[in-house]
Order: C-alpha cells, then structure tokens, then sequence
C-alpha cells in the first residue's frame, strides 16, 4: 500500500463480515466479490491499494484479488462518472438493435465507449452479455439496475432522468 490508507470504513468492514459469514471459516477469501462489490459501493471504483485493503482483510493474496477484479466488468478499475452505463453488444443484442442503441448513446452524449462526460455525469461501457437477449436492447445503470427494450425514446428518457 501507499502511504495513504485507503481505510474502508467500519460500515463497509461490517456488511464485508455479513458475506464472510456465508461460508466457512476458512473459506472467507470466497466472500471476496462481495467484498470488492462493497468497497466499490463505498469508494466509487477500486484503485489497487483498496484491492490490497480486502486482500488483506480476507487473509488472500493481492494477486489473487487482483485477478477477480480484472476479470469482471462489473468492477471500475478506474474512477468513472456518477452514471456508468453498460450496454450490450453482444451478438443477439446487436441483431435486436443494441448496435443502433450504442450508436444513439454515443452521439447523445458525446463520448465513446470506455469515455467519460466532460460533466463526469456519465460513462458509457460496451458490456458483455446480460442473460437477458430476449428483452435487448439492454442497459445496466451502475452495475445495480437493469434496463430493457430500450429503444432511442427510451434511452433519452433514462438520460433525462438520470441528469
């Protein structure tokens, strides 16, 4: 770690200690999505040092954090916007309109994937697939809240609401 402590608070350390209990004792490095999910929850993104800080409190290898938290696109490895939009692009959403949706978003807003507003209100990320094809076009707000049919009218009202 740096010289500055990340320091999760003790709120985040307690819901850290609710999804350990989920699993053996000596199986509390399981509860480590859970943990980064939380963290992130708290800091907005997760910078290494934090990934250290749950390494550390799940008695793991930072290495092995490091390599759930690159793995997932859930987790923002970097600061983003307050909104993170996430759309599907995937083959069976591109078929029912994600690649016109992703154009849309991209125009609407003026950045490209992986960008941020210049407002820092919005990041625009391509997702992988949401397990929700039949409903696509789809869009995750935040990794928490699921969108479907989004169709360009749909699309500007969420933005609106969002702004």
């Amino acid at each position: 770690m740096n010289k500055e402590k990340v320091m999760l608070s003790a709120e985040a350390l307690r819901k850290i200690d609710r999804e350990v209990a989920k699993y053996p004792a000596e199986q509390k490095q399981s509860a480590v999505m859970s943990a980064l999910i939380i963290a992130q929850d708290e800091k907005g993104w997760i910078s290494t040092e934090t990934m250290d800080e749950v390494a550390g409190y799940l008695g793991m290898p930072p290495v092995a954090v490091y390599e759930v938290a690159t793995f997932y696109s859930m987790y923002n490895l970097h600061p983003t916007g307050k909104y993170k939009l996430t759309l599907c692009t995937c083959l069976p959403c591109g078929l029912q309109g994600a690649l016109e949706a992703a154009d849309h978003l991209r125009n609407r807003l003026g950045i490209d994937f992986n960008e941020t507003t210049s407002d820092g209100r919005f990041t625009l990320k391509e997702g992988e697939c949401m397990g929700a094809c039949a409903m696509a076009p789809v869009l995750l707000v935040n990794n928490k809240k699921m969108h479907d049919y989004m169709s360009k009218e749909k699309l500007d009202q969420l933005i609106e609401g969002l702004k």
